[in-house]
């Protein structure tokens, strides 16, 4: 009777320990599924900044102009000031990411876009002795001449402000000063060639046409195809003047050859040149 009862009990202990051993691994994965954290991949994704930094910084602050949208540099901003960059160059209104990350991933500036009133051109020859500065700017020699705006000055119409832009109106290079140079235009469009006689690399940009490019010393290229109005800017890579001379080839109708050759005279530098729809072309 007792080895009965005893061969019961060893019976269900090891039916008992049997189940314990089947259900371990099974609970070992439970936990460690539970205690394995999820891993999500991160995604990243990188942007491309439109208004690098390098656009702010010598030599280029002062020989290239920046992309549609950003900031304006040196180059940019004294360009719009004197009227030769084509309407709306630049934007005020910065995209999110460019007022997040500001210019080349610096912190932006307040009122980096905005166009000065009374550029530094009204008080330089020749417009210092032959226009009217904007109202509220401070008087030039001419302004002082004259006491109020006659037939003789340029009046020059005061901001127009329309909603939370302001654009400052300045007179046409046609108003300012006599053509360089006259072009008949073929259906609006005019090829430049440019000859660069002189002995170092210049800068050239046709704005809103092409991005800045190099022309070595001695050495020329056919523009073809230009629309007209447009501006052309030039730069010396060793800093030196620039002497631009324009003038309507003999040789074939619609192309204007310029020769770009080494100044000693301040005031014979030039920076930019402007074609106007009419053919009509100006230096600055």
């Amino acid at each position: 009777m007792n080895s009965q009862k005893l061969r019961q009990l060893t019976g269900i202990f090891s039916a008992v320990c049997g189940g314990l051993l089947i259900s371990l691994p099974a609970i070992s994965q439970t936990v460690v599924a539970q205690q394995s954290p999820t891993v999500t991949p991160q995604q990243s994704t990188s942007k491309v900044n439109p208004c690098p930094s390098i656009f702010y910084e010598e030599p280029h602050n002062n020989r290239v102009v920046v992309p549609q949208g950003c900031p304006p540099n040196a180059l940019t901003q004294r360009l719009a000031n004197q009227g030769l960059l084509p309407a709306n160059p630049t934007t005020t209104t910065s995209s999110p990411y460019q007022t997040g990350l500001g210019v080349g991933g610096e912190t932006p500036q307040t009122g980096a876009g905005k166009i000065n009133p009374c550029p530094r051109i009204y008080y330089e020859e020749p417009f210092n002795s032959r226009n009217v500065v904007p109202q509220g700017c401070p008087p030039n020699a001419f302004s002082q001449g004259q006491g109020n705006i006659s037939g003789q000055g340029v009046p020059v119409s005061p901001q127009v402000s329309t909603g939370e832009t302001t654009t400052t109106q300045t007179p046409s290079p046609s108003q300012q000063q006599t053509p360089s140079a006259t072009i008949a235009l073929a259906n609006g469009k005019v090829d430049v060639k440019l000859i660069n006689d002189t002995g170092a690399k210049v800068t050239y940009q046709v704005i809103g046409d092409t991005e800045a490019r190099s022309l070595e010393g001695k050495s020329n290229v056919m523009l073809q195809g230009i629309s007209a109005p447009v501006t052309v800017t030039f730069q010396r890579e060793d800093g030196g003047l620039l002497l631009v001379t324009p003038q309507a080839s003999t040789e074939q109708t619609g192309m204007l050859e310029v020769t770009l050759n080494e100044a000693t005279d301040l005031s014979q530098d030039t920076k930019a040149m402007r074609i106007q729809q009419n053919g009509s072309v100006f230096l600055n």
